[in-house]
């Protein structure tokens, strides 16, 4: 026997109990006159209406009419009516009883159907919350199947957008589904469905422009709600598009940015070098008499200037390496007064006429870090200091543990960085606005001093005022110790 005929005769046989339990209240326990008999069956009648709905209701109705005329005065236990307004007063109550069902059948429908529309605006905004996080379209695509069944509880679902061959599906029941007929469903633009295998086919449609189509099977689900998940899905697979193709674009313009600022500074800065090498050669070449002393001075002039593109070359090579992550980093413990002192006797030339100040305390532990690089990242802090103070002034480098990294700082007194551009000077080919003019360089020292830093675990920062100087700092982990 089916189990929804075994609920219904369960209801049913509650019914009759319930009936047979007022009328014998009344008559053994608590007599009473016909017209309270009948407000309490009429009371049961809306009770079992409201919970177990009209038919349920109905029967008890009768049963109750029954129970009235055949327990109650006037005529006790015989199943006649004799007078009038018995007739009308029985008649009355079955009528109420009836219509008293109907209307609260009406209600608790309505309320199912409320609750059921609630219950599907809830999962229309999960999915949409869910496709909201897709990045591309291919993986929305992939996750627009899975948040079908997992939202709505399909057994199946499957995608495909127009122009594609290829069909996304999800669940336990992908086999099954009709791919053909999702074609024709996205070509017709109109849902249809298969009854007898409980598929849906809905077009995506944004406006009349079709998007792709979905198929579900065994979902529950009313067709308004399906024509709202065919824009909600329209809508994401377009913006999705939208989005990917504004970021293509936005990416492609960002190349073109930094192929023009590369080339531009590197063309700038490769054209004084140059210049001077061709100026030393030519009067070399020339020979002219007397200028035998000059010599000299035109090969030291032609030897610092290759130097000088030897090392702009080298930074535009590092920096593409570094954003390639094509650098093998060597770490080991090492002191911080090694990278510090190596960089300083690199830098010697350079800070000729200048009072460095070194402040690294003897019981720093060690750093885990490449050596190489970091004397790389102190020798770039310590040209930046030169370059953007006034000959002359001192420089300081220092170091100190906190919170399990080592920080060294490397301070200048020059003419500081106001807070807007502190945001940027990591930046490559970045360049203050007033020293860009009057200051050589490529922009790309710090960038690297970044990178390096970043690529070992660690981090970078400056603090500064303007007219009081600045103050470069990078941390770095301290190394573990072997017990």
């Amino acid at each position: 026997m089916p189990k929804a005929l075994i609920r219904y005769l369960q209801r049913f046989a509650a019914g009759l109990a319930v009936v047979v339990g007022i009328v014998l209240f009344y008559r053994r326990l608590l007599p009473d006159n016909p017209t309270t008999v009948a407000l309490t069956l009429l009371l049961a009648v809306l009770l079992f209406s409201a919970f177990w709905g009209l038919r349920v209701a109905v029967f008890v109705s009768f049963v109750s009419t029954v129970a009235l005329d055949f327990y109650f005065p006037p005529h006790v236990r015989r199943l006649v009516i004799y007078e009038p307004q018995n007739w009308v007063a029985l008649f009355t109550f079955l009528v109420t009883a009836v219509v008293a069902s109907q209307l609260a059948e009406r209600a608790r429908r309505r309320t199912r159907d409320a609750n059921f529309r609630r219950a599907e605006v809830e999962k229309l905004y999960a999915m949409s919350q869910q496709l909201m996080v897709s990045k591309s379209v291919q993986e929305l695509v992939n996750a627009i199947p899975r948040a079908l069944v997992e939202n709505f509880q399909v057994a199946g679902a499957a995608l495909v957008l127009t122009g594609s061959k290829e069909i996304y599906r999800a669940g336990q029941a992908i086999h099954d589904l009709d791919t053909v007929q999702l074609n024709l469903a996205m070509a017709r633009g109109d849902i249809s469905s298969d009854p007898k295998k409980g598929l849906y086919y809905v077009p995506l449609l944004l406006g009349v422009k079709p998007v792709g189509a979905i198929e579900v099977q065994g979902a529950a689900v009313s067709r308004e709600t399906l024509e709202a998940l065919s824009t909600l899905l329209a809508i994401a697979i377009e913006r999705t598009r939208a989005t990917e193709a504004l970021g293509k674009a936005e990416a492609a313009r960002e190349g073109e940015l930094l192929k023009s600022a590369l080339l531009d500074s590197v063309a700038h800065e490769f054209r004084t070098p140059l210049t001077a090498i061709k100026a030393s050669v030519t009067a070399l070449l020339q020979n002219t008499p007397g200028a035998e002393p000059q010599r000299g001075e035109l090969l030291q002039v032609i030897n610092e200037e290759a130097d000088r593109l030897n090392r702009l070359v080298g930074e535009a090579i590092e920096m593409a390496r570094l954003d390639a992550g094509d650098v093998q980093l060597d770490f080991a413990p090492h002191s911080m007064r090694e990278a510090i002192d190596a960089a300083l006797a690199e830098e010697k030339n350079l800070l000729a006429g200048r009072l460095v100040s070194v402040i690294v305390p003897d019981r720093l532990p060690p750093v885990r870090m490449d050596l190489a690089r970091v004397t790389e990242v102190v020798r770039q802090l310590l040209d930046n200091a030169v370059k953007y103070s006034p000959p002359g002034s001192p420089i300081s480098v220092s170091s100190e543990q906190k919170d399990g990294m080592v920080v060294t700082y490397v301070a200048d007194r020059g003419g500081g960085i106001d807070s807007f551009e502190q945001a940027f000077v990591f930046d490559k080919f970045y360049r203050g606005r007033n020293q860009r003019l009057e200051v050589q360089g490529t922009g790309m020292g710090l960038a690297i001093v970044k990178a390096i830093i970043q690529a070992q675990g660690g981090a970078v920062g400056v603090t500064s005022q303007v007219g009081q100087g600045s103050v470069f700092s990078f941390s770095l982990p301290v190394a573990e110790q072997n017990p």
